[in-house]
């Protein structure tokens, strides 16, 4: 098994593509290994020293380092629990169903938040997936939507350009009625 690695906007993160499925479709976002219980693998990420955050894309893995270790220590050590994991096919998720965090959880039919929806869908979260990251909608209020910047997107020093030069921009020209885009933890 051969697993590629690429660097992201975000130098506290790193990207893995072990070049198979990894969760099948919605990501899954384990910012502490608290929330990694769900996931054998993200839990044998978190037992690498330097871990502070998981990410689990459709084909990827996002890893973020909380600094203690060089990415060429850390490097290897994560390579080797994603190829054990793989090898042994061991699950991602232990449970089915769909990421509780998964974008346009929100129970509502506004036409304005379908559209918004769409527009990240469609044109926003396949870009920052390249990246390593994901951005899921939050909500919509006065103009102002919410967004949640997960994977390498979380603490990414672009990430304020990102929502205000692109997604800001993207949003506002397609519907009027947003006016700013702001981040949410």
């Amino acid at each position: 098994m051969f697993i590629q690695t690429e660097e992201t906007p975000n130098p506290a993160t790193l990207k893995f593509l072990p070049g198979r499925s990894v969760t099948g479709g919605a990501p899954v976002d384990c910012p502490t290994p608290e929330s990694a219980a769900r996931s054998p693998l993200a839990r044998a990420l978190f037992g690498v020293e330097g871990v502070s955050g998981v990410f689990l894309g459709d084909d990827f893995v996002t890893v973020t380092s909380n600094g203690s270790k060089d990415w060429a220590v850390l490097k290897p050590a994560l390579l080797g629990a994603i190829m054990d994991h793989f090898v042994h096919n061991r699950p991602v998720l232990e449970t089915s169903g769909a990421d509780a965090e998964t974008a346009g959880a929100t129970g509502t039919d506004d036409p304005i938040v379908v559209q918004i929806k769409e527009l990240l869908d469609q044109r926003v979260r396949p870009v920052v997936a390249n990246d390593g990251g994901d951005i899921a909608f939050h909500s919509f209020d006065n103009g102002v939507v919410y967004l949640h910047m997960r994977g390498s997107c979380a603490g990414c020093p672009s990430s304020t350009a990102t929502l205000k030069s692109g997604i800001e921009n993207l949003l506002r020209h397609f519907i009027p009625e947003v006016t700013e885009v702001r981040a949410v933890r």
